[in-house]
């Protein structure tokens, strides 16, 4: 198969359009990560770089003060008709670039690997993470891998994923968890029902109390973090004849990155502590996830708040910043593109959020 061959130092924009037009559904990334090493050998100079499987990693040995690590994954969501790409202007939207991944995130990591061919003498050492597998299960993350792996390329003073944020800085992220609330009766028949213990009648203070809930909002760094409680799915019945004898209500927890997952389990504990107290609630803990502290505060950080004119808020979902948070690094989003039509059929960018995007890293990573 022949390797696309990617100029890196063309407009920013070619070149996200370039990456665009090479299909990278998650797990197949080799012709992308083929394209982006040879790039990288070919158009750089000063990098170190390292393939390790469809993950290409390269940085700078300048003996720089500070290392800022600039982290993109290569895959997207399966293609939906929406490649090639295509371009159109408008008087409502301008100059918008169409396309799979023009969102999340190929346009981010075109201006990650444009600044490495094109900055000449940047104020930082700099390292470069092109990794797969973000767009499906945790375990095949290729960050993951890295971390595993490689755990010295994640070192660094502060770390930028190119997540889309629509040209402005996101710091940290929510942490996740997803807890089953479980209930149990005694099955009998319908006609009869006094005969049974109805398990799904027995969620009802459950949901009550979910509706009654009210969030926290917390400040962290500058950055407003809402929490949020809320079922995400509930199942129970055997049949439209008989009293169901198990029941279960799944509640999603997203919470403030100054709370630990333990924190966060303790604190839904505490939301369900009188209808745990009687022993007929079970609680399971399915997934979680630790969020990640803002850490604007760090000289690093605050550089980069610094070069975006001060234009900063909370992430809310949770991101692969999480990582460099846990390893005790500073780590915040910041790409082009609106994050709400990141895995839409009609996925775009405007033009102007990477050209943005791209001037302001250079003017950080320049000092």
């Amino acid at each position: 198969m022949t390797t696309t061959v990617l100029d890196l130092h063309a407009d920013p924009v070619e070149l996200t359009a370039a990456l665009v037009d090479i299909e990278s559904e998650s797990r197949d990334e080799t012709a992308i990560a083929d394209a982006v090493e040879a790039a990288l050998r070919s158009q750089t100079s000063g990098f170190e770089i390292v393939r390790n499987g469809n993950r290409v990693l390269a940085r700078t040995d300048l003996g720089r003060p500070t290392r800022v690590v600039l982290a993109g994954h290569l895959d997207t969501v399966p293609v939906a008709g929406n490649l090639p790409h295509r371009r159109t202007a408008d008087a409502a939207e301008g100059d918008v670039l169409h396309g799979c991944g023009t969102v999340d995130m190929k346009s981010g990591d075109a201006v990650f690997l444009h600044l490495a061919a094109t900055m000449a003498e940047p104020a930082h050492d700099l390292t470069l993470i092109f990794y797969d597998c973000e767009e499906i299960a945790a375990e095949y993350n290729g960050l993951g891998v890295i971390e595993r792996d490689l755990p010295e390329w994640l070192h660094g003073d502060v770390a930028i994923l190119g997540e889309p944020t629509a040209g402005l800085i996101e710091a940290g992220c929510q942490g996740t968890m997803r807890v089953r609330l479980s209930t149990r009766g005694t099955r009998a028949h319908s006609a009869r029902s006094w005969m049974g213990d109805n398990a799904i009648h027995k969620l009802g203070t459950v949901l009550t109390t979910l509706a009654a809930y009210r969030p926290r909002t917390v400040d962290i760094d500058g950055c407003e973090y809402r929490e949020g409680l809320s079922a995400v799915g509930i199942g129970g019945g055997v049949a439209g004849n008989v009293v169901p004898d198990d029941a279960h209500v799944d509640v999603n927890f997203r919470f403030a990155p100054d709370r630990s997952v333990e924190q966060a389990t303790e604190h839904v504990r505490e939301v369900f502590a009188a209808e745990l107290a009687d022993g007929q609630l079970g609680f399971e803990v399915t997934d979680s996830a630790s969020g990640a502290l803002p850490g604007l505060s760090n000289p690093a950080a605050a550089a980069l708040v610094d070069a975006a004119g001060g234009r900063f808020r909370a992430k809310y979902g949770w991101t692969d910043v999480s990582r460099f948070s846990a390893l005790g690094i500073p780590a915040v989003n910041l790409g082009p593109g609106d994050p709400n039509l990141a895995h839409r059929v009609d996925e775009r960018v405007p033009v102007r959020q990477i050209a943005e995007v791209t001037d302001l890293l250079r003017a950080y990573l320049s000092g």
